[in-house]
């Protein structure tokens, strides 16, 4: 079912928040989170450091899946979301981040706006960025409020106007001794086992990483 804004007409998505998309912009790529003396005595590697770059390869590997698998930022990570002319029919405008990150939402530093920008009813169109003092991050709902809603010269000819980009800062549960034990099984199959686990033959590991992680993968409602 459709709702109608002015003349626009907007289709009903599986998307129950009001981004039209996001994508990811920064993400730490060389920064260790396993140490190399952790990885060492969890393989039984001891005096061995011929395959080291292989092990810091794989430890990199480890991290960004237990990140991406718990939504989880061991090390910060940086989004940019788009939203559609439909979020912006309202004051406040609230708009929605993805429910990707591990937030605490008694810790007003665990996400940090980096910016909001929208595009302008000029030709061409231009992006402006607002003033910090006119929108603020609402931890509770994990939006980005404009109190006094968009400003009146957004462009009406973009699909995606508005331009969020912020960041979500470590979780303090990535310190915790059950997370980096699943980091280091899960390190464990992968230098033991350098292709696909194939029909019958390691394709899970009983009571090991799922089993660890389960109870720290958020539930979103």
């Amino acid at each position: 079912m459709a709702d109608t804004l002015g003349q626009v007409e907007y289709g009903s998505t599986r998307n129950p928040f009001n981004y039209d998309k996001f994508e990811q912009i920064n993400r730490a790529l060389t920064t260790g989170w396993l140490t190399l003396d952790e990885i060492t005595q969890q393989l039984n590697l001891f005096g061995d450091e011929s395959q080291d770059t292989y092990l810091e390869s794989l430890e990199l590997a480890v991290r960004m899946h237990i990140e991406d698998y718990l939504g989880l930022p061991i090390f910060p990570v940086s989004y940019r979301v788009y939203y559609g002319l439909s979020s912006i029919y309202a004051s406040p405008v609230c708009l929605d981040l993805p429910e990707i990150s591990f937030t605490d939402s008694y810790n007003s530093g665990s996400v940090v706006i980096d910016s909001v920008k929208y595009y302008n009813g000029n030709t061409p169109s231009v992006l402006i960025t607002l003033a910090s003092s006119n929108y603020y991050y609402d931890s509770t709902g994990n939006k980005v409020i404009l109190p006094n809603g968009t400003p009146s010269n957004v462009s009406t000819q973009r699909t995606s106007p508005i331009v969020v980009e912020y960041t979500v800062n470590p979780n303090f549960t990535q310190a915790f001794p059950v997370i980096k034990q699943a980091g280091l099984l899960l390190l464990t199959h992968l230098y033991n086992n350098r292709s696909d686990s194939t029909y019958g033959k390691l394709e899970k590991i009983p009571f090991g990483v799922d089993v660890l992680l389960r109870p720290y993968k958020p539930l979103v409602m």
